[in-house]
């Protein structure tokens, strides 16, 4: 097969951007590197497509290899005709090379191999050609008579049609067009249809939608599919497939029976019945379900994706000298206070819910800290106690000169983060709700920084997570997380081993050695001190460079995202300015009136000037929004504090195919079905809202002894998505980055109170 070829055909692209972008990553490239530093040898190729690209030639390369086996193994059994290689030379889909390879693939003993061993098969052959058009007509008990062999075990004529029945159902299963029209048929016209048994009764499974269900293959939606094979595996949904199997029969008589004789006619027909049922509908009920549980899989897992696109890439608040907070009844408040650079200054633990007493201890004690520590922000995790506590702080911090800015912020997977290896190996003598604050503080300072640490699966934003495919979670999630932090760039001398170990073309030991070789010789100067660091040589450098960010340093460049080897170009360009290269972040305006292509070389183009030009005018910016946050009603603390028809802010915690889940401060996240999104159709729930966006609700329905908050965003001001609203406040822009179920039913499966076990 011609790689390229099939590739420019499959994903309509030019042959020069397949083969170079092939050859960059033969070379060891890195997605996010090609996608910004070879924009020249690309055509301009963005991530998703340089991903697909690179998606597609490793399955096609594996297809290859297939076939490589596949031909020798019916090679080596003497049954491989020109027609049949060229089948397989061609074929662009590993099911169909399988179909191709099944009549010869070595089979365990089957009913058709036991009528051959019987003497049977020139029967079945003799059959076969009379099944013609044109055919003369054959008197098949007659014909048969000739085979009844009672040693072989064939006692008689039934016997012996039998026989040559299974070996010609054999055969009609095993074509390979006739399993593409089943497989097609039972995608096209299939029916999933789901009961649940008499030992549960109604509302005592989280299923119960699914008692009397029915969903067609072309309108159920992702998140159902997953739902139905949960509750099979759970074994409280009993779950099969309809599919109209008379008109499958029928299609097949039409491609496989030819003869006009009635007598084999009938007896084709009877094989045909056969051949389906037993061979050829089991195998396409389970490719089918195969099919629709990898498309659910793949919608659910871009969804995840998504949402973990825009925690990742939320706004920081800076870095700034923070309190962070974890909330506590029982057990007290872990207070830690960090530096602008995340290292921890000093920590406490505060009893604001027991008593009056205790509680003017604890605002004398957060007071101390806030002035010892010259404190700006303050965030509170979002668990249990966390509007108390919010109430408590604010009451506490009335009275300061400049009280800092108090902050709700998510600490789903942060019980995950403190007792992991990570935070062990960082603060190896705290106790894990320290570490816990830490990180709360941390995550209001820079999201994107302390969230590298956590397990994407943990931080909470999936949808049927623990039921998709675990290693293309894994692959899509990592993915993310790797284009989220090459997309904002890394403080060589502040990052982490674990955000380093994402940057492109550093592996994780390689990270570590940045951290030890920072820790043994003070920060980085330079770029090029990086060829410093153990085992980090040219390769990784010119993969790495551009992606990490030094403040400060000796050269202005290098805290941009221009790559060291365009400095030349910068340098020429400056000179013919007459700007000094320590002005360069005046470069940008001016380059904006030059004519580009004065300064195009082999190696640097105009979609590089473009971007040199575009990071010139504001170097070392964060292209993250503009940091905000939502303002919480006061006197709405609990869920027994809701009333139907109140308007609230609050912020998207996730997005499933369904609708959204909004934190409206009360301890419960409260659902905004896809049909309350906005005043219009919504196909897609992401083109609404996203994770971490501050939107206006009103309550619609509340239950509270299950728990459950029903919200719309209809004519509730809207948001910055879709419809109008007065702002209460500010609001965040969004960053430039690279079968519907009942409300009630959805809640009850999706909506899961937050509490420290729940992180």
């Amino acid at each position: 097969m011609d790689l390229v070829g099939q590739l420019v055909s499959d994903l309509s692209l030019r042959p020069d951007q397949v083969r170079n972008a092939l050859e960059l990553f033969e070379e060891g490239a890195t997605v996010p590197f090609v996608a910004r530093y070879r924009k020249e040898r690309t055509g301009e190729m963005d991530e998703v497509q340089l991903r697909v690209l690179r998606d597609r030639h490793a399955y096609l390369v594996e297809l290859e290899a297939r076939k490589a086996t596949v031909l020798e193994a019916i090679a080596a059994a003497g049954k491989l005709t020109d027609k049949l290689r060229h089948q397989i030379e061609t074929c662009t889909q590993k099911t169909v090379l399988e179909d191709l390879y099944l009549p010869y693939r070595p089979k365990r003993r089957t009913r058709a191999t036991i009528a051959k061993d019987r003497g049977l098969e020139p029967l079945a052959d003799r059959l076969e050609t009379h099944n013609k058009e044109n055919a003369p007509a054959i008197a098949i008990e007659k014909e048969a008579a000739k085979y009844v062999n009672a040693e072989a075990g064939v006692a008689d004529v039934a016997a012996a049609l039998q026989g040559a029945s299974d070996i010609l159902a054999e055969r009609v299963a095993e074509r390979a067009t006739l399993r593409a029209t089943v497989r097609a048929a039972v995608l096209k016209t299939g029916v999933f249809v789901s009961k649940i048994g008499k030992d549960y009764p109604e509302a005592s499974t989280k299923f119960e939608m699914y008692r009397n269900y029915t969903g067609t293959f072309g309108k159920i939606a992702p998140h159902n599919v997953l739902a139905l094979l949960r509750g099979q595996k759970e074994g409280i949904l009993s779950l099969s497939l309809d599919f109209d199997e008379a008109a499958i029969i029928d299609r097949l008589s039409r491609q496989v029976i030819h003869a006009r004789a009635s007598n084999l006619r009938q007896f084709y027909g009877d094989m045909l019945a056969d051949a389906f049922s037993r061979l050829m509908k089991p195998s396409a009920v389970n490719a089918a379900i195969a099919d629709r549980k990898a498309w659910a899989d793949a919608a659910s897992i871009q969804t995840f994706a998504a949402n973990l696109k825009e925690l990742l890439l939320a706004a920081p608040a800076g870095m700034k000298p923070t309190l962070g907070m974890d909330p506590g009844f029982r057990t007290g408040c872990k207070v830690a206070a960090i530096d602008r650079t995340g290292k921890l200054l000093d920590y406490r633990t505060i009893f604001p819910h027991q008593s009056a007493g205790r509680r003017e201890d604890a605002a004398a004690t957060v007071r101390e800290l806030i002035a010892k520590h010259q404190i700006e922000t303050i965030a509170i995790g979002n668990g249990t106690a966390s509007r108390e506590t919010d109430t408590f702080v604010r009451e506490a911090i009335a009275s300061t000169a400049t009280p800092p800015i108090v902050v709700t912020v998510s600490e789903a997977g942060a019980s995950v983060y403190s007792a992991s290896e990570v935070a062990i190996a960082e603060f190896p003598d705290l106790d894990v709700t320290v570490r816990g604050a830490i990180s709360i503080g941390r995550r209001l300072q820079d999201p994107l920084a302390e969230l590298v640490k956590v397990e994407p699966q943990a931080i909470g934003v999936g949808q049927y997570q623990h039921d998709v495919d675990r290693k293309l979670l894994k692959k899509q999630l990592d993915e993310t997380v790797e284009s989220c932090v090459n997309y904002v760039g890394v403080d060589l001398n502040t990052a982490s081993k674990e955000l380093l170990g994402y940057v492109a073309g550093l592996t994780p030991k390689v990270a570590d050695n940045i951290v030890v070789h920072r820790n043994e010789n003070g920060v980085f100067k330079n770029r090029g001190q990086l060829l410093k660091v153990a085992k980090l040589g040219p390769k990784a450098f010119e993969q790495a460079a551009g992606f990490l960010r030094i403040r400060d340093g000796d050269n202005p460049l290098d805290n941009t995202a221009v790559h060291p080897e365009s400095y030349g170009i910068i340098e020429t360009i400056a000179k013919d300015l007459d700007v000094p290269l320590d002005r360069v972040g005046t470069l940008g305006e001016r380059l904006q009136t030059l004519d580009l292509k004065r300064f195009v070389t082999d190696r640097v183009g105009e979609p590089t000037l473009r971007d040199i030009a575009s990071e010139l005018e504001k170097p070392g910016r964060d292209p993250r929004a503009e940091f905000t946050y939502a303002t919480f009603k006061e006197g709405v603390e609990s869920i027994a504090d809701l009333k139907e028809g109140m308007e609230l802010e609050g912020v998207v915690t996730n997005v499933a195919n369904f609708g959204a889940f909004v934190d409206v401060g009360v301890h419960q996240d409260g659902l905004v079905h896809i049909s309350q999104l906005a005043d219009r159709f919504v196909k897609d729930p992401k083109d609404i809202v996203k994770v971490g966006q501050v939107v206006a609700v009103r309550v619609m329905e509340v239950d509270e002894k299950r728990k459950r908050i029903g919200l719309s965003m209809k004519a509730v001001g809207g948001d910055r998505s879709g419809n109008e609203r007065k702002p209460r406040g500010k609001h965040p822009r969004q960053p430039e980055q690279p079968a519907s179920a009942s409300l009630d039913d959805l809640r009850a499966k999706f909506n899961r109170p937050r509490s420290k076990r729940d992180r």
